[in-house]
């Protein structure tokens, strides 16, 4: 067929035709392999965050652990609060694992350190406090026997923040 004898319309219909030929196997050479999922990345990596329509670059952002809420003083308490209200409603009860904290959440969960000998134990922060010398959290008597702190009273601790409730 003679090219001068096109029409305009055939033209268009061709070019058409290949920009969509030429769309489709770069986008099949884009999406060939599973991307790995955020999952399956080890914690020494980096994790690409999403993207927003039109981006091209990826944001890439390091995978970090969390920080302690803070480290100081820890001391305990339950002689004369067992059967009291606590500032989130329920009975103070020195058998469980709670714990006074002046602006952690209520209801909110801690692991708590003795970093003198490493033991721990996670605690619910029902109740405020302490408020006596520069003291970080006031345990009660469970949780301190737990760390091994009863017969030093105060101790040095390090208060890292848990996901969940402890119960």
């Amino acid at each position: 067929m003679d090219p001068s004898k096109l029409s305009s319309s055939h033209l268009h219909l061709g070019v058409f035709a290949l920009t969509l030929a030429l769309l489709s196997a770069q986008g099949c050479a884009l999406t060939s392999g599973a991307p790995a999922s955020i999952a399956t990345i080890p914690p020494q990596q980096s994790a690409v965050s999403p993207q927003t329509e039109g981006d091209e670059t990826p944001v890439v952002k390091p995978v970090a652990k969390p920080k302690p809420v803070a480290m100081g003083q820890a001391s305990w308490y339950g002689p004369g609060f067992t059967g009291k209200k606590t500032a989130s409603g329920e009975i103070f009860d020195d058998g469980k694992f709670t714990a006074a904290h002046k602006t952690l959440p209520l209801g909110s969960a801690v692991k708590v350190t003795n970093l003198s000998n490493g033991k721990s134990v996670k605690v619910a922060i029902n109740d405020r406090g302490p408020y006596a010398g520069n003291r970080i959290i006031d345990l009660s008597r469970a949780a301190a026997r737990a760390i091994g702190m009863i017969d030093d009273g105060v101790i040095e601790v390090r208060i890292d923040p848990l996901d969940n409730v402890v119960d």
